[in-house]
C-alpha cells in the first residue's frame, strides 16, 4: 500500500531533495508535496526541478491548521517529514498525525535542542563547549521542541581544529546518509 509523504522545509532543501530522490523509484513511499513557509526559500526551486507540487503557507495558516490540514487530507498524506523546518508545530497538527511527524535535528539530543537551536547556532555551541562528538537525531515530533521519541542517532567525531563550516559538512553527510533510510524503516514499522 503506497504511503504518501509531505515534506516541510524552510531553507535550502538539500535534505528534502535527498529524500525525494531516495523515494523516486519506490513503489511503497512517495513524496507528494513540499510545504514551506518561505516563498523565496531554495526548496521551492528544488521542488519545481523535481516536479513535486509546492504549497506555501503563512505562520497563521500553520497555527490555525484548518486549511493546511484540508490540503494534506485532500492528497491523502500519511506522514509528515520536517527537513529543516523551523516553526513550532501547533498541537492540533501533532494530534492529527500522532507518531507520524518525523524531524531531523543536527545534534545528539537531548543536547543542543530547543528553541533557537538550529543550524550554525548548534554547531557553534558544540565547538565552543569543546564537545568531542556531535551528530544527528531523527525523532518523532511531540508538543515540545526536540523532545519526541528518538528513532535514530548517528555520531561524528569533532577534531581539535573543527570549524562551524567543517562540522556543518560532517552533519550534512550524516543527514543525507541516514535520514531517508530511517524514514523508510519507520514507515514500514508504523504500517506493518
Amino acid at each position: 500500500m503506497l504511503k504518501k509523504l509531505a515534506i516541510f522545509a524552510s531553507g535550502s532543501g538539500s535534505n528534502a531533495e535527498n529524500i525525494c530522490n531516495y523515494f523516486a523509484e519506490s513503489s511503497d513511499i512517495e513524496v507528494v508535496l513540499i510545504c514551506t513557509n518561505k516563498q523565496d526559500a531554495l526548496i521551492v526551486k528544488r521542488a519545481k526541478k523535481l516536479n513535486i507540487p509546492v504549497h506555501i503557507f503563512t505562520k497563521y495558516e500553520l497555527n490555525n491548521f484548518i486549511d493546511l490540514h484540508k490540503k494534506l487530507q485532500s492528497i491523502d498524506v500519511d506522514v509528515v517529514i520536517l527537513a529543516g523546518f523551523l516553526l513550532k508545530l501547533p498541537s492540533i497538527m501533532i494530534n492529527s498525525y500522532p507518531n507520524r511527524i518525523i524531524n531531523i535535528h543536527p545534534s545528539l539530543l537531548p543536547k543542543y535542542g530547543g528553541k533557537g537551536m538550529y543550524g550554525n547556532n548548534i554547531h557553534k555551541a558544540v565547538i565552543e563547549n569543546k564537545e568531542n562528538e556531535s551528530g544527528i537525531s531523527i525523532h518523532f515530533v511531540n508538543q515540545n521542541y526536540d523532545e519526541g521519541k528518538i528513532i535514530l542517532q548517528k555520531k561524528c567525531a569533532i577534531s581539535s581544529d573543527e570549524s562551524v563550516e567543517t562540522l556543518t559538512e560532517k552533519i550534512r553527510e550524516l543527514e543525507h546518509a541516514y535520514f531517508p533510510n530511517a524514514i523508510e524503516k519507520t514507515i514500514k514499522k508504523l504500517y506493518k
